[in-house]
């Protein structure tokens, strides 16, 4: 591994960049309150890195995600399916090891999806959540001493996990950065694994034209392919609401 103070300039010969840069989320702000500043900062970086004649993966992780990766994605002018945001990647992995915890089983063993906004319109889906190959709300309903108001206030402690870190030492780095790993050794390993990452909709689910977190399968050539999994009519309408908010604030921005 080769670590330097580089250019831009080379970016040229990069496999993937990865962006983080934007001004920081301060204590009592949601992500979205950063999107006209930070729409601003990813415009020119990604201009620039462009100029350099980058023609890989571009992976970002500003906030609020969602909406700088699609303007990441309009800048560059890259395939959709090479531009991804962290999307709903660490809060899918905070909510499986807090499932993990609370039932006392390997975190690993967990399978489900944060998916949605990056913030507060994000949501589980309970629908397709599985503990081994049982269905995770089957173990609650068969269990007394598990309570569904108990997954509940997981997710709701998951959802403003970032809020509390913020708080107390003022910027949220470790877990972002081991999801990003996450997703890049995805890529360079050409793993085809199946990540909660923000991705373009081209109707599935039945959105469009927005960068918003559900489960895709990423590979050497970025998105391979996005899920479109049979979700409940309640979760079909929150994922809904989570995306008008998107496009609402992709509006500020185009």
């Amino acid at each position: 591994m080769d670590i330097w103070a580089g250019t831009y300039e080379d970016c040229r010969t990069a496999d993937i960049v990865v962006i983080t840069a934007g001004a920081a989320q301060q204590p009592g702000e949601t992500r979205l309150d950063l999107v006209e500043k930070n729409a601003r900062i990813m415009r020119g970086i990604v201009r620039d890195i462009m100029k350099s004649g980058f023609n890989g993966i571009l992976v970002i992780a500003s906030n609020p995600v969602d909406v700088l990766t699609y303007v990441a994605w309009q800048e560059s002018g890259l395939p959709r399916h090479r531009v991804i945001g962290s999307g709903t990647t660490l809060d899918t992995a905070r909510l499986r090891y807090e499932i993990g915890k609370y039932l006392n089983v390997d975190p690993r063993n967990v399978h489900g999806y944060i998916v949605g906004e990056h913030g507060d319109t994000e949501f589980p889906l309970w629908s397709h959540t599985t503990v081994g190959v049982m269905p995770l709300l089957d173990i609650i309903n068969d269990n007394p001493q598990y309570k569904f108001e108990d997954l509940e206030q997981i997710y709701v402690n998951v959802r403003d996990a970032a809020y509390h870190i913020i708080d107390r030492k003022k910027a949220t780095y470790y877990g972002i950065g081991m999801a990003l790993t996450r997703i890049v050794k995805a890529i360079l390993s050409d793993e085809n694994s199946s990540l909660s990452v923000s991705v373009y909709l081209n109707g599935q689910y039945g959105q469009n034209d927005v960068f918003v977190g559900v489960p895709a399968i990423i590979n050497r050539n970025g998105v391979r392919e996005v899920f479109e999994l049979n979700i409940t009519g309640s979760e079909r309408d929150k994922l809904a609401k989570s995306v008008a908010v998107l496009k609402e604030t992709l509006d500020s921005v185009r």
